[in-house]
């Protein structure tokens, strides 16, 4: 499939499985586009790109965008 969406599929797993889980989306990068929802830092690290919702006290909600540089 050219596009792959996944809703907090590694929040379950440990260090050494989260970084298989995390070479497999590397290896498969070039081939397909990935979006993936995650709270853990490791898997946005590994991100081109991050979209995040951010909201004020009392205010209203507002969607955040941040290309991540190449290291």
């Amino acid at each position: 499939a050219p596009f792959y969406v996944m809703d907090e599929v590694e929040a379950a797993l440990d260090d050494v499985n989260l970084h298989r889980f995390l070479s497999l989306v590397a290896e498969f990068r070039s081939d397909a586009q990935w979006l993936l929802v995650s709270p853990q830092k490791r898997t946005m690290e590994a991100a081109d790109l991050l979209y995040g919702v951010s909201m004020k006290p009392g205010g209203s909600s507002r969607v955040v965008s941040e290309k991540v540089a190449a290291a």
